[in-house]
């Protein structure tokens, strides 16, 4: 419960979104007021908050925040601190989650058949509005996600990004069980669907490209079938591949691997620009001929949120999971932007998580 005579509180921001450097801490700590809740929103207090890797993309640009300086992080773990006057289901002290999505219209033809991740007055968490590297934050009460008693506040953090998008990337792949699944890459995302796919799709051999052999080694000790790097052949073709990596080098290998019919899910809100030219090796009959398809992921729904919530209690999903505390944030994020990943990073914002 939120201390009545606290007024500020500690965030670690963006100020000059710039690429990143190794020797350079890519966010300031800044003190801000608490903000107040509208009539619609809760004030969170934020036991906890995921590292995911389009921060990285707001840090360098690729994906702006829209004003400056930003607080972001979208895998937010906290306490109902105060409640706007119409807000009606959510009570303070519930424990609730918030993910990529802040707010959507609710009125649109994508919003009413419940594609609010597709609506155009979409604003996402950390990036269009305050996020979670902070003590406090607000968000609409349609968008705190109360959170299941059995999963821990530092297991559920990477659950809302990196597991919520790694649900809904296995639901557009259209796997059949029994049929063979391709992943690029094995970070937060992909660590977190390996768990999914074993109980979902129990008879699905699962083959993982990718460039470091911790990695590879991680997606054998989880079950995949093969590990191998990227442009490595695998047992066979897959029917689906969903690609959870940064680069474009990992998407144009994979056209490769897929099945006449196959599809290529890309679990990723924007794409750096240092392997652009890979593009450039695009051979249509190698790559594309057979009714190949490309399908992006954008963002993540209120139903993919509550669904895998939902999932996440019957498959016991326990992520890897590396703490850090919040003023490390920058330790936290270098280590994701220069240094192999295995699990997720979560900020602890409060000392009795």
């Amino acid at each position: 419960m939120m201390n009545k005579k606290k007024q500020t509180m500690l965030a670690m921001a963006i100020t000059k979104p710039e690429e990143m450097k190794e020797d350079s801490p890519p966010l300031e700590m800044l003190e801000m007021p608490i903000p107040k809740p509208k009539a619609n929103e809760v004030l969170i207090q934020v036991f906890c908050c995921g590292v995911c890797h389009t921060e990285l993309d707001e840090i360098e640009g690729r994906l702006m925040p829209s004003e400056l300086p930003r607080v972001p992080g979208h895998q937010v773990v906290g306490e109902v601190a105060e409640k706007g006057q119409d807000v009606k289901v959510l009570n303070v002290g519930d424990r609730v989650g918030v993910a990529w999505i802040f707010s959507s219209c609710g009125k649109c033809d994508e919003c009413l058949a419940g594609n609010d991740n597709l609506c155009d007055e979409y604003l996402a968490t950390g990036k269009d509005a305050n996020g979670g590297y902070a003590e406090f934050m607000v968000v609409p009460e349609n968008c705190a996600f109360l959170l299941p008693e059995t999963i821990k506040n530092v297991d559920a953090a990477p659950l809302l990004c990196a597991g919520a998008i790694g649900y809904r990337s296995l639901k557009l792949a259209n796997l059949v069980n029994g049929q063979a699944l391709g992943m690029t890459g094995f970070g937060a995302s992909a660590h977190l669907m390996m768990k999914m796919i074993k109980y979902l799709y129990p008879d699905s051999p699962v083959y993982v490209f990718a460039r470091q052999e911790k990695e590879r080694n991680f997606a054998l000790e989880l079950g995949a079938q093969w590990a191998g790097s990227t442009g490595d052949t695998p047992p066979q073709l897959c029917h689906a591949i969903i690609d959870t990596t940064p680069a474009w080098l990992p998407i144009v290998e994979a056209m490769a691997c897929l099945r006449p019919g196959g599809r290529l899910v890309i679990n990723a809100i924007r794409k750096e620009n240092r392997d652009v030219d890979a593009l450039m090796g695009i051979d249509y009959e190698h790559h594309l001929w057979k009714e190949k398809e490309i399908k992006s992921v954008a963002n993540v729904s209120r139903a993919d949120v509550r669904e895998f919530l939902e999932l996440a209690t019957k498959v016991d999903i326990q992520p890897e999971v590396e703490i850090f505390d919040l003023k490390d944030a920058n330790k936290a994020l270098l280590e994701l932007r220069f240094s192999p990943v295995k699990g997720a990073k979560v900020l602890v914002c409060r000392k009795s998580v």
